[in-house]
């Protein structure tokens, strides 16, 4: 009976981009996954987030192309952090060279998905990514 709570528990997404029509579109597909989602526009405050929400956060969507800190420097931070290095961290982003990927890989992404995407596509593979229904 208590492994039914775990099957409908709601997981939480951050979403780090500086593009606020993409942060709002992609925040609109994961609700619709029901998906509880937090936004960010910068790798800065994606961070201090991260820092005060880790236990809650399942996945984190994440922008190469910002400015300040680049997405490569906020996942090599998220990666070396031992209290959030279990997090998954999925590239978003229009960089889809094959060393831009390579890169990712390197520096401890777990998965990649260029834009632009399908809010069917993008749900799809983020519900397969997490394991959920």
């Amino acid at each position: 009976m208590g492994d039914n709570n775990t099957i409908s528990e709601q997981k939480t997404i951050l979403i780090v981009d500086d593009e606020p029509d993409i942060v709002n579109l992609t925040e609109k597909f994961l609700k619709l996954g029901n998906f509880n989602t937090i936004t960010c526009g910068n790798g800065r405050e994606a961070l201090e987030i991260l820092e005060e929400k880790y236990d809650e956060i399942a996945l984190v969507l994440l922008d190469l192309m910002m400015p300040g800190l680049s997405g490569y420097s906020v996942l090599e931070k998220i990666k070396s952090n031992e209290d959030f290095s279990d997090i998954i961290v999925v590239l978003f982003t229009v960089k889809s060279f094959n060393e831009d990927i390579q890169k990712g890989k390197r520096l401890g992404a777990d998965y990649y998905i260029t834009k632009p995407f399908s809010g069917k596509d993008l749900l799809a593979k983020i519900k397969e990514i997490l394991n959920v229904d």
